[in-house]
Parts: C-alpha cells; structure tokens; sequence
C-alpha cells in the first residue's frame, strides 16, 4: 500500500511552506508517512532531519524549553502529536520569521484544523495544512479490493488483518482507545460511556438529517450538548457533517446538515457487523453503501473537501452530494443497485440547481449514458490503479 501521490504532495508543501501540518485521524498513517519521508530525506541529502513524538517522555523534554532545543538546528523538523503542545505554534512562528530560515517543520496531529485553529493562528501563511485519511479507493492496489475497504474500511491495521476476526477486534480496541484517551488528552471532558452511546446513537442516524432534539432527548442532554458531541465527533474526522446547499428557487429546502461515519469499518463495528456476508444480510445495507460510496466520490472528486453539500426540497426532490469544481456544479446519486434508472428527483435537481453533469453512482462496473448529462457510473471506476 505506497502512498506515493501523499508522499509527493508533503513533499512539494514542505517546500513551499516552512510549517506543513498532516492532520488526521490516530492510525490513519501519518507518522508512517513521516518516516518515509525522512528515510527519503536521508538517502537523498545532507540535511539533518530529527524526528520527535510528544507521546515519548524523552521527547518531550527535550521540548521543555522549546526555543532554547529548536534554535540552533538546521534542516527538517518532524513533531508528531503536536495537539499535545499547543505553545509551541507562536515559537515555530519566531523561528520560521527568521531571516534566511534554516528549518522545515512537518507536524503531525490528532485533531482537525478547528481544534488546533485557536492555537496555529499566529502561523497564518506560513502553515499549510493536509488531511491525511485512511485508505480510500484511490490508493488500492487492485479494484477487487472494494468490499474488503467497504467491510473493513481504510484503517491501515484493520484493512490489512490476516482475517475478519482480527479486523474487528482491532477496530473495537481503536474505538475503546479513542473514547478513553483520545478525547480527554485533546482536553475534552466527557464520560466515555456518554459520547460512546451518543456515537451508537447516531449508527441509526447515519446518511440522515441530524436531529438534535430527538438524540439530546435519548440521551438526557440539552440539544446544545448534542450538537457539541457532533462537532467533537466531526473535529476528530469520526464524522462528516455534509452542509445543506440553499438554492433561490422560492422553495423550502432542507436546512439540517446530514451526517455521515467518515470510516465505514467503525461504524460496522458499532453495528456489530463482523464479515462481508453480515453485512450483505444487515438492514443498514443501503445505508452503509451510500456512506462509503459517499466518502471515496469525495477523496476523488473533491480531495479539499471545502466545496462538498447536499441538496433536497422538503418531501420533493434531494440530491446526495454537490460538488462546486472550477466553477461548474457536479451532482451526485448514489444508488445501491446494478441497475441505475433516472428519477423525476434527478431530473428536478439538474433543472432547479443548473447542474452541469449529474453521475449515478451504482453498485457494479463500468460507465454509460443515461441521457443528457445524466450518466451512470459504477463505484468501481473511481479507482485509479492504486495511485496512491
């Protein structure tokens, strides 16, 4: 599994940037992105590269007085964890404002841009920020391993198990892990047991308008509470919050972002669906495909993933995901069948969004017209030959 398309991508930040961030969920693979580019650094060129993990005590000593360790070093700087100092971003800014700057820093973090924001925001055009996901369609070596990645989803240590069993039992301890100390080292006080049956709560919610009232009233909380437990979910990439696009059309439109599990491994292991063969017997069927669908559209299409929305008028018409690319609009309809059929629904979205090209998106091979810029597509072609 090379991610050589990552790797050239770091690569070309850490040369435009003084400070590159690879942001991303824990085991989606950055720290194995960093020390492949720092074994490239070290076979390619005389530049000192030291790597330091906030998680080791040794390491982070020799971080305690920052400036002082970090001012006399040269060449490329990898701190990984750097969510666990957030005083370190105003000291990289004084380093990296020097003149003729002999350093490059590639950070590495378990949390999303908006929960590191308030602390890089003295970093302003000197950061440059990428998301590093799990596995994703774009990076299989082989299109026969779709249903592997949809069961298992991308984690690299739950995709690559010898066997189903091993699968699941890692993504059940990843699960563990990230309620009891992922959350409460970002600084989050929550009972783990809360936010895991919040979690469970929305595995029924999963491809659906979230509703606040209705999981805050479940589960005895406020509906502020619930809404905060989602943006928590969603900060730390557990979670997609799609946003609704609103057309002048004179028409109520749907107002309520959807919500999405970003990795479909987890939330079958929320599910408990243990094998392809549950999975296929599952009543969350449909709906675990229009996720999984959902997010390996985003990771081609939209790779930046600022200019994703769906769109739906109240019992009427909706569409799954709209994509805004060099100023024309893609729609999305993801359908769990091998026999895609136009809708009056596809039809009225084209119409009311002016959409340039709409793609059905369905569950076998190959690509064909359906009519004028309706054209179905199976999930299968978005691969691109492990790319990487």
């Amino acid at each position: 599994m090379d991610r050589i398309r990552l790797i050239t991508e770091i690569e070309e930040s850490l040369k435009q940037f003084p400070v590159t961030c690879l942001l991303g969920p824990r085991q989606s693979g950055k720290t194995t992105l960093a020390r492949e580019i720092v074994n490239r650094r070290d076979d390619d060129r005389s530049d000192a590269v030291i790597f330091l993990d906030l998680e080791d005590p040794t390491d982070e000593q020799r971080l305690s007085d920052p400036k002082l360790f970090l001012s006399n070093l040269r060449g490329l700087v990898v701190i990984d964890e750097v969510q666990r100092k957030p005083e370190l971003f105003p000291i990289l800014r004084v380093l990296v404002d020097r003149k003729n700057n002999p350093l490059r820093f590639l950070l590495l973090g378990s949390a999303s841009r908006a929960l590191l924001r308030q602390s890089s925001e003295s970093l302003a055009g000197r950061i440059a920020y990428q998301e590093i996901a799990p596995f994703g369609i774009d990076e299989l070596p082989s299109q026969s391993l779709l249903d592997d990645l949809w069961c298992r989803g991308g984690y690299p240590l739950s995709f690559l198990s010898t066997d189903d069993d091993g699968s699941i039992r890692w993504r059940n301890s990843y699960i563990r892990t990230f309620l009891e100390q992922d959350i409460p080292n970002l600084g989050i006080q929550i009972p783990a047991a809360t936010l895991r049956r919040f979690w469970l709560m929305l595995t029924h919610y999963h491809g659906q308008n979230f509703n606040s009232s209705e999981i805050a009233s479940a589960i005895g909380v406020s509906d502020t509470t619930a809404r905060s437990y989602l943006d928590i979910l969603s900060s730390t990439f557990m979670i997609r919050q799609l946003t609704p696009w609103l057309e002048s059309i004179g028409q109520r439109q749907v107002k309520s972002p959807k919500i999405y599990f970003r990795d479909s491994g987890l939330y079958h292991a929320l599910l408990d669906i243990r094998s392809k063969e549950a999975l296929h017997l599952h009543p969350k069927l449909g709906a675990s495909w229009e996720g999984f669908a959902m997010e390996q559209i985003i990771r081609v299409e939209a790779p930046e993933n600022d200019n994703v929305f769906f769109w739906g008028i109240h019992q009427q018409a909706e569409l799954d995901l709209l994509v805004m690319k060099a100023g024309k609009r893609f729609g999305f309809e993801i359908k769990h069948t091998s026999e895609p059929k136009i809708t009056k629904a596809m039809r009225k979205a084209i119409d009311l969004l002016n959409l340039d090209h709409l793609t059905v998106v369905f569950r076998g091979d190959g690509e064909f017209p359906l009519a004028e810029k309706i054209t179905a597509k199976g999930l299968g072609e978005f691969w691109k030959g492990g790319s990487g």
